[in-house]
Parts: C-alpha cells; sequence; structure tokens
C-alpha cells in the first residue's frame, strides 16, 4: 500500500463528516429523510478505516510492524523539520483495531437510538471527526500530528457534551471539561517545546531515543509536560472532577468518550512516551502515586453513587488508575492488555446501560455500604467527591473566567472605542437611536450613519465621499457626467474589441506574441 493511502484511515471518517456537512448547507441532507444517507456515510467511513487497521494488523502479525513511516514532509526551516508520518507499530495497531471496531460499535448503535431526533446530523457529525481524532491520536508519528488529533477530540467532546445545548447543566459541564483539558493541553505543547529547542523535530522515533545533549533534567521536564496532558485527558487524579460533569451527552457520546476510547488517550500516551519515563524514575514513582489514589478516588466514588452511567464511570476511573499504577511499575504489556480489555468491556456496558434500565423492575438505588456509614468523614469524603469540585473551582475555572472578564473590559474601554463599536456605557442609547431612526423620529445628515472612534471616524469619511461620487457622478439622471463618459468609453472599447476578433488582427496579434517571446 502506498504510504499516501495510509492518511485515508483517519481521513474517511474526516471525509464523512465534511459530506455530511456540505450535504445539510446545501440542503439534500436535512431532518428525517436525511438520517439513512447520513448513517450510510458514516458507518461506511467507519468499516473502511477499520478494514484498513485490521490489515494493517495482519501484516503486522507475518511480516512485522512497519514501525515509523513517513508520508511527506510537511515543513522544514533550517535544522527544525515536521513531517506528516504514522507510528505503525504493534501498540498502535492492536489499540487502533480496538478503537476502530468500538467506533463502528457505537456509530451503527447511534443510528437506532437517536432516530427522529432533531440533532440527528449534528451528532454524527462530531462521531465522525472522533474517529478521524482518536486515529490522528493512535497513528501519529510525531507528537505535533498527534497533537491536531489531541484537539479535535477536545472539540468533539465539547460538542457532543452540549448535545442538549439548551439545558444548563449540559452547557456547564461542557465548559469545565474543556477548561480543565485546556490545562492539559498546556503541558502537551510545552512537551512539543522542548523537544523542538532540543531536537528540532518532533518524531516519536527521535523522542524516544537516548541523546547525550539532553541531561536527565530536560528529559524529565519534557516528559511531565506529556504526562500532565495525559493524567487531564484520562481524568486521573487531581484532574478526575471535570469527567463526571461530561455525561450529559446521549449514551453513544458517553459510551465512547468516557467509557472506552477517549479516556483511555492518556494511557496510550504514557505507553508511547514510556523510553521516556524510564529515563526518570521519579516520574514513575509519581504514576505509582497518582495512580493508586485514583483507584482509591473511584473505588469510594463508586460506593455512593445512585445512577449507572455515574457508577460506571467511578469503576472506568479505578481501572485507569490501576493501568497507571502498572506503567508506573513499567509493566506495560500488561498496561495495554488491560486497556484493551477494559475498553471493550465498558463500550458493552455503557450501550447496555439504557437496555439494562428497562429491563429491571423500578426500586430505588442501594444505600452506601454499612462499613461505609460508620465512618462519617470518610462517607463525606466520598460524598463529596474529595472536594475536588471547589479545588477546580478555585484554581481553574474562576481564573479563567477572571481573565475572560478582563478581556471583556478591555474590549469595551479600548478596542470598541478604537473600532467605534458600541461599548457598554453606548449600547441604550445607540438602541433609543435605531428604535427613533425606526419609527421616523430621527433623520440623519447623510444615509451611511455617524461612526465613533478613531476608525469609526475614518470609515464614516470614508464612506461618505463613496456616497457623493455615487449620487453626483453615477445616480443622477441619465448617469452623470461620469455616466456620460463611462458609456463612450464602453462603445470604444466594443469598437476595439470587433476589429480585434477579425482574422488579419488575430494573425497580427500571434505575430507580435511570437517576436516578444522569441
Amino acid at each position: 500500500m502506498p504510504n499516501e493511502l495510509l492518511l485515508l484511515i483517519p481521513g474517511l471518517p474526516f471525509l464523512a463528516a465534511l459530506w455530511i456537512v456540505l450535504g445539510f448547507i446545501f440542503g439534500w441532507n436535512r431532518g428525517e429523510k436525511g438520517e439513512r444517507e447520513t448513517a450510510f456515510v458514516v458507518v461506511t467511513a467507519n468499516t473502511l478505516s477499520l478494514l484498513a487497521m485490521l490489515a494493517l494488523a495482519i501484516y503486522d502479525f507475518t511480516h512485522g510492524a512497519p514501525g515509523h513511516v513517513v508520508v511527506f514532509s510537511w515543513l522544514q526551516s533550517g535544522a527544525y523539520q515536521a513531517n506528516v508520518s504514522l507510528m505503525l507499530d504493534t501498540l498502535s495497531l492492536s489499540f487502533g483495531v480496538v478503537m476502530a471496531t468500538i467506533n463502528l460499535l457505537v456509530v451503527r448503535f447511534a443510528v437506532n437510538y437517536l432516530h427522529r431526533e432533531s440533532g440527528f446530523q449534528r451528532f454524527f457529525i462530531v462521531m465522525a471527526l472522533f474517529s478521524c481524532a482518536m486515529l490522528l491520536i493512535v497513528l501519529s508519528g510525531s507528537a505535533l500530528l498527534g497533537f491536531i488529533g489531541w484537539e479535535m477530540a477536545g472539540i468533539s467532546s465539547y460538542m457532543l457534551i452540549t448535545y442538549a445545548w439548551q439545558r444548563e447543566a449540559a452547557t456547564e459541564g461542557a465548559t469545565r471539561a474543556f477548561v480543565t483539558n485546556r490545562f492539559g493541553d498546556t503541558g502537551y505543547l510545552f512537551g512539543m517545546f522542548m523537544a523542538f529547542a532540543w531536537l528540532h523535530t518532533t518524531e516519536w522515533n527521535v523522542l524516544l531515543q537516548p541523546h547525550a545533549q539532553m541531561s536527565g533534567l530536560i528529559v524529565g521536564i519534557m516528559a511531565m509536560g506529556f504526562m500532565l496532558a495525559a493524567l487531564v485527558k484520562s481524568a486521573q487524579f487531581p484532574f478526575s472532577a471535570w469527567i463526571t460533569r461530561a455525561l450529559e451527552g446521549p449514551t453513544p457520546s458517553s459510551a465512547v468518550f468516557y467509557g472506552s476510547v477517549m479516556v483511555h488517550a492518556g494511557i496510550y500516551l504514557l505507553l508511547r512516551i514510556a523510553p521516556l519515563l524510564e529515563q526518570v524514575v521519579m516520574l514513575q514513582y509519581l504514576l505509582l502515586l497518582l495512580g493508586t489514589l485514583t483507584v482509591l478516588y473511584g473505588w469510594l466514588g463508586a460506593q455512593v453513587q445512585t445512577d449507572i452511567k455515574s457508577s460506571l464511570l467511578f469503576s472506568t476511573q479505578q481501572q485507569t488508575g490501576l493501568m497507571l499504577v502498572e506503567i508506573g511499575m513499567g509493566w506495560y504489556t500488561l498496561a495495554s492488555v488491560h486497556m484493551i480489555l477494559h475498553a471493550i468491556w465498558r463500550a458493552y456496558q455503557f450501550l447496555h446501560s439504557p437496555s439494562f434500565l428497562q429491563q429491571t423492575e423500578w426500586q430505588p438505588a442501594k444505600s452506601a455500604p454499612q462499613w461505609l456509614r460508620r465512618y462519617p468523614w470518610l462517607y463525606s469524603t466520598a460524598v463529596q467527591r474529595f472536594w475536588l469540585v471547589p479545588l477546580e473551582n478555585a484554581l481553574l475555572v474562576r481564573p479563567t473566567l477572571a481573565l475572560a472578564l478582563e478581556t471583556q473590559r478591555f474590549d469595551s474601554h479600548f478596542i470598541d472605542r478604537l473600532t467605534g463599536m458600541p461599548s457598554d456605557g453606548q449600547h441604550l442609547s445607540t438602541l433609543a437611536e435605531m428604535q427613533a431612526f425606526q419609527q421616523g423620529k430621527l433623520h440623519l445628515d447623510n444615509a451611511v450613519g455617524v461612526g465613533s472612534g478613531v476608525l469609526g471616524k475614518l470609515m464614516q469619511w470614508v464612506a461618505e465621499h463613496f456616497e457623493w461620487l455615487e449620487s453626483r457622478l453615477l445616480l443622477q439622471q441619465g448617469g452623470g457626467k461620469w455616466g456620460a463618459a463611462l458609456r463612450q468609453a464602453g462603445e470604444y472599447l466594443d469598437e476595439i474589441e470587433a476589429l480585434l476578433m477579425q482574422p488579419r488582427y488575430l494573425i497580427l496579434l500571434i505575430a507580435m506574441t511570437l517576436a516578444v517571446i522569441l
């Protein structure tokens, strides 16, 4: 298979999303009548991606994995180089096959689950983008290409949490997840910055090799950046609070995002950078500590949950915490197998949860275990989820909100005045003037309105002079002076064109052209 065709594995879901978007824009794929086409396009794209992944996995089993494959050079500036490359090893191909299979099953499940939903097309657009994103994360041969998939997965997550955007809980949970994950993304960006600064590339086959020019401290700082991104994406302690607010989307999206696929993206990244972790023993100890705390957090939280999706989510955190412990111990093969088996089992449980609720008789949720209620402080810790939500508010949400307010205040006092846009103190008077103008009580001296601010006054001056040019020279009866001149010039041009169309003048033009060339 040519290397360029390998890009179709993540590219096909992206093309499917693009096709649905175009169909929705131009009107041939909307509403219930477009559901069949939408489902066919997305299911077909995911099926072809899965078949391609299976073919590569079989090739790996029979001939060995291709390893690092450079498709083409993206950009190069001096010693700095960025390629579009893929890492086709046993880790990426095995998890890629499982992930593509789960994506296909979830998409097919959602076809019937979301039948006649008003956001049917919107859901499958985002699901197709998510499939593309996860395939990029798994198959990318460089941290830079993987970061593109990393961000696409985050945006897809945000859009599916806010699937029911009319509900305040959905928008609040999506915003919290988005802000927290952007904090983790800073670690990923910092890791790439360190790689570019010291190695002039972000190709995994280069980053994961020992380098004499990089001390243990530099390697540790770079690995810590990637590790931070992985911990946040997989909702490990102490970044576990956001994921409990991210279950507002439909059940298929909860299954594929937080039950089986995206929640393992951080674990996959840690397995990918395992050679870096081995060079810095302190990071392995840190993973052991955080993994143990995540297991404890998930186990205690699951004891006091009253709904099935939250219970499954806390159970997922227990398992990912165990994977973190396994990576910290250096048991990478065990962590890989654990990750794959857990992804399959958890996807089944999440997709089966609506049917499970229908099949069981209604009864009150079980209370917390008796042994837990004997210790009020421990019970309160479990109910309050280790107080991570107020901690997250203090460290992430409130600073982000304060920054947004400061930015809005800066726009109001400086940018709006410079551009002539109405600031906060001008909205009321501007609205009153608009209403008076619509009722005929306010008359402007010219038809272009009044601008404010430096740029506003400049644009008003330009608009007034164009208005004068149009009204005095072009829109007078008979076209004005310039109108007559333009008509005369048009007549001359028509005569010149008629002459040039004659054969003798065409031959003359051709001869002149050849003379200039020769």
